[in-house]
């Protein structure tokens, strides 16, 4: 298992300048191998990652000189990056690769493992010397390489750490979990993580701050100052949103073993204009992402139920459905009279979490093993916890 760990560099004016130097040299590297990829494909021929470094390093000391003041990672990586765009392309699972633009693109290059080296918080860096580190690495392991970039004017490196794999503990806690935008998420225990929107907090210090960089004369000290205020803003905001979801995914994955989250389609629910920003602002598909990550390598499940479930309308106790329900509807009202929750209001958000736990197990098999008697020790306990 590989884990990375992003660390915030403190690094002097002149270190600062050489990891500027060192980014856009890596940048130039990539446009100029991706319009030489492009031409020679559109000439018939079958350019590879490693002839147009051949290529490059012909002419590199005639034509660039100036890509020899930094160190050689930050030229001969973006070849590499390149072969694996173009691979993931014709594979069908990226876009095609895209040149860089300084204005636009995040500053960043890379350090293989054999051209650095840790220290008590700090890194060395090839023709840079040690670079202070605010923290040491909290993984324990051999180091694959570091990516250094810059966001907000700000310098970090994050450290690939290759670590053994960790036997998983069986956990037989089960839980479905409704996500939203009143909350965040509405667990089936009747717990809600309230949904922060710290975009829509800082919307109005964020738009004077826009106002005062569009008034600003463009190419002056003012307005690059300006800039980075309105960087430093959104990078706040971006830090405060993944500290929730990181510390919310890391306690679902940790306490439960079967999690049953909606197949949302996130791209749909950006086209809503009167909705977009809130959806964005709430992140879901990167909270969907992480507690999918973190349960597997924790060795859990998570079970996918499928978007067109109706679980804000369906009572989790007896099954009838609500048809004429609405949006502004927060409550949940049980017209069966059979049932044990009739007439008797329920939170809409912990139905909706109730019944996509229900079809969670139903997909795994294990209500149906339950009934019949056939299920294991362990089905029966995840039964049980699921309520």
């Amino acid at each position: 298992m590989i884990k990375a760990h992003k660390i915030r560099l403190h690094p002097t004016p002149e270190q600062a300048l050489s990891f500027a130097k060192a980014a856009g040299t890596a940048r130039f590297v990539w446009n100029w191998a991706l319009a030489e990829w492009n031409r020679q494909y559109e000439a018939g021929l079958k350019p590879t990652a490693l002839k147009l470094k051949k290529q490059f390093n012909e002419i590199r000391r005639e034509q660039f000189p100036w890509t020899w003041e930094v160190t050689k990672n930050a030229s001969d990586q973006p070849f590499l990056d390149l072969g694996k765009a173009f691979t993931a392309f014709f594979e069908g699972r990226a876009r095609h690769p895209k040149f860089k633009s300084k204005k636009r693109s995040k500053p960043s290059f890379y350090l293989a493992n054999d051209q650095l080296e840790l220290g008590d918080h700090r890194i060395w860096v090839p023709k840079l010397g040690w670079v202070n580190m605010a923290e040491n690495v909290r993984f324990a392991g051999k180091v694959t390489g570091a990516r250094i970039t810059r966001t907000a004017d700000w310098w970090f490196v994050s450290i690939q750490v290759e670590i053994p794999n960790t036997i998983p503990v069986k956990k037989p806690a089960a839980v479905g979990i409704d996500v939203g935008l009143n909350r965040l998420a509405t667990l089936s225990t009747g717990e809600g993580v309230e949904n922060q929107a710290f975009l829509k907090t800082a919307l109005k210090k964020l738009r004077r701050a826009n106002k005062r960089l569009h008034r600003r004369k463009a190419g002056s000290k003012n307005r690059e100052q300006a800039r980075r205020q309105v960087a430093r803003l959104h990078y706040r905001i971006a830090c405060l949103r993944d500290d929730v979801l990181h510390k919310l995914t890391t306690r679902l994955a940790t306490c439960y073993g079967i999690i049953g989250i909606e197949d949302l389609h996130l791209k749909g629910l950006l086209k809503n204009r009167k909705l977009a920003r809130s959806f964005s602002d709430a992140a879901l598909g990167k909270l969907l992402s992480l507690l999918a990550s973190k349960v597997e390598q924790r060795g859990g499940q998570v079970i996918k139920v499928d978007r067109f479930f109706p679980s804000s309308k369906t009572c989790h106790c007896c099954g009838w459905k609500w048809e004429a329900m609405q949006l502004s509807d927060r409550e949940f009202l049980c017209q069966n009279p059979s049932c044990a929750y009739h007439l008797f209001p329920q939170d809409r958000d912990h139905n909706a979490a109730l019944c996509i736990l229900a079809e969670a197990l139903r997909l795994i098999g294990l209500i149906d093993q339950v009934a019949t008697g056939t299920g294991s020790d362990d089905g029966v306990n995840l039964a049980v916890d699921a309520g």
